[in-house]
């Protein structure tokens, strides 16, 4: 498992202590509101989904983050890469709170970085529904290619994407970490 030092974040595993915050990220209507349902989340759903972003990392051997300020140390979100039917997706949710200041671009970045030069995958997609347009623009800021509508499991999306064969790195700061997989980081 790998943590990925950015700017001003950094992008590490979940751990069971993180509960607490994830829950109260889940459980803004606002921070859901384009995701699935669009129902904000229980505590036992926000557990189930941290245990499912463990069960994530050990499958592929890449996932989702906790993405935590580096001033502060506090989880202000998660994001990452995750399987979407058979192409890895770069997703970013963050506080309400931290909302507007970069923070989803930096991760986005990180992110595609992390599966073209680790990972060495040949494509990269990302989602969003329609009206997300802040979404929207922070695909376009990292050099995505809209592909258009689509829909997955009932949801119309805005699907775009990134070719290895297309993908520059920036020269943004970015240090990739190599953790033990023992112990909370190992499940988690």
């Amino acid at each position: 498992m790998h943590a990925v030092e950015t700017q001003r974040l950094l992008l590490r595993p979940l751990v069971t202590e993180d509960l607490a915050d994830l829950y109260a990220i889940l459980s803004d209507p606002d921070v859901v509101r384009y995701v699935g349902t669009g129902q904000p989340a229980t505590l036992a759903e926000t557990e189930e989904a941290l245990q499912s972003f463990g069960r994530h990392w050990e499958r592929h051997g890449f996932g989702r983050w906790g993405i935590t300020e580096k001033s502060s140390r506090k989880l202000i979100g998660f994001g990452g890469l995750r399987m979407l039917i058979d192409t890895p997706e770069v997703v970013y949710h963050l506080a309400k709170s931290h909302w507007g200041l970069g923070l989803a671009t930096e991760v986005a970045r990180a992110s595609l970085r992390y599966g073209f030069e680790e990972h060495g995958f040949e494509r990269i997609v990302a989602i969003a529904m329609p009206a997300n347009t802040a979404s929207l623009h922070v695909m376009q800021k990292v050099g995505m290619t809209c592909e258009g509508p689509s829909n997955y499991f009932g949801i119309d999306v805005i699907q775009y994407s990134q070719a290895r064969q297309n993908y520059l790195p920036d020269d943004s700061f970015y240090v990739l970490r190599s953790l033990p997989q023992t112990g909370e980081n190992a499940s988690a």
